[in-house]
């Protein structure tokens, strides 16, 4: 039988994997649950095999789903690469972009990239700050495109891209006494704001110990022990490591990143911002 697969059956199998669940994969996909047992169901008849263990809550990836999930992630890929390269390759113009900081510094310098590669006559012009002065540059017209950390309760607008969860980190061999010595952004800052009402509603003790807006001088400070910080899990570098659950430091509520474009946006600029989330959805699903 032909084997033939487009991008909403991929997109659907990987968001079934990755969370879990048909109804959390269906919103992430802008599709009803049903529509998504029926793409996976397709899937499945064309591959001869069953890709998903349905007889817990949560589903989980068979063998077969496990081996498929890698070639799965390559060709969302490779579609995108050869869209991206082949759409508009010969456009020029300059691009505003604004981002945080620590996020510009992990997982950004490969998107970049990729975009200059494929559109090497654009000027990126890129600013890194904290989320809220972001916002307020976004709307006196300093930005094109940006990216923000928001609290999807208080800040609307935008296109959802990342969700990550944040923990409480610290340097190896640091031991936390109370008052707890926090490090942290300035105000604006989301996870200043996260980690302050978290400890507040949990009645611990604090005092900020060290304050930089940059994240170098945020992890430079936990290194050398002045206190613990919050992080996004995945960007914890050498030398600092997330608290254990021992702790009894109060939860964290996952991050979001959400990417804001002006809505006169030029051609050039709606291609930087497509290339953005397309990239990071790839990324995430890696």
């Amino acid at each position: 039988m032909p084997f033939f697969i487009d991008s909403l059956q991929l997109r659907s199998f990987i968001a079934i994997a990755e969370t879990g669940t048909f109804g959390a994969a269906a919103a992430t996909v802008n599709r009803t649950q049903s529509a998504l047992s029926m793409q996976i169901k397709k899937l499945e008849e064309q591959l001869g095999c069953e890709l998903f263990d349905r007889s817990h809550r949560r589903v989980a990836l068979t063998q077969q789903g496990e081996i498929f999930l890698g070639y799965a992630k390559r060709m969302v890929q490779l579609q995108w690469e050869a869209y991206s390269r082949i759409r508009e390759p010969d456009v020029q113009g300059a691009i505003r972009f604004g981002t945080p900081e620590d996020f510009a510094t992990h997982y950004l310098p490969g998107v970049l990239a990729s975009f200059r590669q494929y559109h090497p006559r654009v000027q990126l012009n890129v600013s890194c700050d904290l989320t809220l002065n972001l916002i307020e540059g976004f709307q006196r017209g300093e930005f094109d495109v940006i990216l923000v950390k928001r609290d999807p309760q208080r800040v609307r607008g935008g296109t959802k891209v990342w969700r990550e969860p944040l923990v409480w980190a610290l340097a190896d061999g640091y031991q936390p006494e109370e008052p707890l010595s926090l490090v942290l952004s300035p105000q604006p800052c989301i996870y200043r704001a996260r980690a302050l009402a978290a400890l507040d509603r949990a009645k611990r003790s604090w005092h900020i110990s060290y304050t930089s807006p940059s994240l170098a001088g945020t992890l430079a400070a936990v290194k050398a022990g002045l206190g613990i910080t919050v992080l996004p899990a995945h960007m914890i570098p050498d030398g600092i490591h997330s608290m254990r659950k021992e702790s009894k430091l109060p939860h964290l509520a996952n991050s979001e990143l959400a990417l804001m474009k002006k809505e006169e946006l030029s051609p050039v600029a709606e291609i930087f911002a497509e290339h953005v989330v397309q990239s990071l959805e790839v990324l995430r699903s890696a």
